[in-house]
């Protein structure tokens, strides 16, 4: 893994800077904890029951992606890729069948969609409507639960790579 292939964060820099180039870095790092791996490896569940895995992980912060921006910020009708009628499925990490290149393509889109809706916004004031709260969210609030997302996941993504083939990382 060449960690190389991550995004350098400001160390002095205005909030919408630093959020972003924070949310990009944790997207670099799930991206590098997956590089490199042959399918199989990114369909390797960690630890029975749970069925954790690394290309679960690229499928579940899809959905995520597309939920708080195209849906909750960008009022965009996009259903979900994975996620059955319930959350609960985890339609998401049934990956046995699923196809590698098309989860990293759409994973891709999203965070670029993801991208251009946060630029596209005025203030990190604005405020996205959100399906289960009259009250909705601002892009700062969005931004900061997005690096909290993907920073717990990622420590599941070094968990499961180390377990794949002893690489580990910052």
């Amino acid at each position: 893994m060449k960690s190389s292939q991550r995004a350098e964060t400001p160390q002095i820099a205005g909030e919408r800077e630093t959020l972003t180039s924070f949310l990009q870095f944790q997207r670099d790092t799930l991206a590098w904890k997956c590089s490199e791996l042959p399918a199989a490896q990114l369909r390797r569940r960690a630890v029975s029951p749970s069925k954790l895995s690394l290309l679960g992980l690229v499928r579940h912060m899809t959905d995520v992606e597309r939920g708080w921006f195209a849906r909750t910020l960008g009022g965009v009708d996009a259903p979900a890729f994975y996620w059955g009628n319930e959350r609960s499925e985890d339609v998401d990490f049934d990956v046995d069948d699923a196809d590698v290149d098309e989860a990293f393509r759409l994973w891709h889109e999203e965070c670029a969609r993801s991208r251009e809706i946060v630029d596209s916004c005025e203030s990190l004031d604005t405020v996205g409507d959100h399906q289960s709260d009259d009250d909705g969210y601002s892009v700062r609030w969005i931004l900061t639960h997005m690096i909290e997302e993907y920073a717990r996941h990622n420590g599941h993504a070094d968990l499961l790579r180390e377990r794949l083939d002893g690489q580990t990382g910052e």
